[in-house]
């Protein structure tokens, strides 16, 4: 559809704003990425991309949807960010620059070349605390919204969007260059860029409001943004590491969300789960191993693994699960690698030393309705099953995906 074959009205407004909001999710992190690497400001970029957005709507509902609705966008943006750089003394210098990269922007975004990497890296830099490093490259690098950052990190809205408008300023004031680091440098930064990522896939499934299907756009992204860093540093073995386990969780998709409701892992119909995508992620896995440095996304895949080795759920070798997840404390030790760690301990060592390892992660973990859906579960495996009544409520109280709540409420009507 072009502009001049785009129906006006509301039919025509309707194609042209579905078509706006898939663009936006495919190409504006790109765009702030490119514009942010070519002037060495995010604010600007973020600014001039969200002018883009709002004149796109604007436009292709009165004008139609242009041919090229990617490098419209881009263009907008540019324009946007020429007048603001005009407008201000301080980014004169900058306009030279950015005119030069204006010339090459002629055509759609090369599939193959991904320009938020040097701005991933560039976002993980370490003058940022790890907090700051997360939330700034959820948002700037993968377009995630604050409410849904502060969901992922167990924070507020408030202090997350402080967070980011902190870190913004100190990339700026630091001069941190957006690229992509070489040697011991890009070792320092690479966990937590693949962090992101993993972050960014894991927050597709969590759709405030939504059924048990998984923001499809997002999740396909974040799993796009894998194989290209896979691709880009071939001789790093976490990488492959990371693609291997966001793989495995896409090779499941079917199986957990089924006509819009959510099925546990142990509850899913393994034949549905997609041979061909377990095969490519064992190998990325193999291909990881042969590099012989391990990791700790190299041990998540492995923990996947296990799982698609068993043929049925009763035959998951839940003592390997336990000894990866062993492993897995030496490199991450953090709240949710333990409490994904006790769901495993239950299988070996049973419900009350699980119990015990959970409830030490209250104080970290109790703004998440998983920490207190595991609980409950967990209570009412030694029978305290008023206590496993009030969490799994509380369970409810936090959890704003409807077929979590679905899940939840059969559970407690159970």
């Amino acid at each position: 559809m072009t502009g001049t074959d785009a129906a006006a009205g509301p039919g025509g407004a309707a194609a042209s704003d579905l078509l706006l909001a898939r663009v936006v999710r495919e190409e504006s992190g790109r765009i702030v990425a490119t514009l942010a690497s070519s002037l060495g400001d995010l604010d600007v970029a973020e600014e001039a991309v969200a002018a883009a957005v709002e004149e796109a709507l604007r436009e292709w509902r009165l004008r139609g949807i242009p041919p090229k609705p990617g490098a419209w966008l881009t263009q907008a943006a540019r324009h946007n960010a020429l007048d603001r750089l005009r407008r201000d003394r301080r980014y004169r210098e900058k306009l030279a620059l950015l005119g030069a990269w204006a010339t090459t922007v002629t055509h759609e975004p090369d599939p193959d070349a991904d320009d938020r990497l040097p701005l991933l890296f560039g976002c993980c830099h370490p003058a940022l605390s790890a907090d700051a490093q997360l939330a700034l490259t959820l948002r700037a690098v993968c377009g995630l919204t604050t409410a849904q950052i502060a969901r992922a990190t167990f924070s507020t809205e408030q202090a997350t969007a402080q967070r980011i408008v902190r870190a913004k300023r100190k990339i700026g004031a630091a001069g941190i260059p957006l690229r992509i680091p070489e040697g011991a440098e890009r070792a320092g930064r690479l966990d937590i860029v693949l962090a992101v990522v993993s972050v960014m896939y894991s927050q597709a499934h969590f759709v405030s409001g939504g059924d048990a299907a998984a923001d499809r756009d997002l999740a396909e992204d974040a799993l796009w943004l894998a194989q290209v860093i896979a691709a880009a540093l071939p001789r790093e073995p976490e990488t492959h590491g990371l693609l291997s386990l966001l793989l495995f969780h896409r090779a499941r998709e079917s199986a957990r969300a089924v006509d819009g409701e959510l099925v546990l892992l142990e509850d899913q119909d393994r034949a549905r789960w997609d041979g061909a995508l377990i095969a490519r992620a064992r190998s990325e896995l193999d291909r990881a191993a042969r590099l012989r440095r391990p990791g700790r996304w190299q041990l998540h895949a492995a923990i996947a693994a296990c799982h698609a080795d068993a043929k049925r759920s009763a035959d998951t070798d839940w003592p390997q699960v336990l000894v990866l997840y062993d492993l897995l404390l030496g490199y991450d030790s953090s709240p949710v690698v333990r409490l994904n760690r006790a769901v495993a301990l239950e299988r070996v060592g049973g419900a009350a030393v699980a119990l015990a390892e959970v409830e030490a992660l209250e104080a970290s973990l109790g703004r998440s309705h998983l920490w207190h859906a595991v609980r409950a579960h967990l209570l009412r495996g030694v029978g305290r099953t008023d206590e496993a009544m009030a969490a799994d409520l509380r369970a409810l109280e936090l959890t704003a995906n409807e077929a979590e709540r679905r899940l939840l409420e059969r559970r407690i009507g159970r």
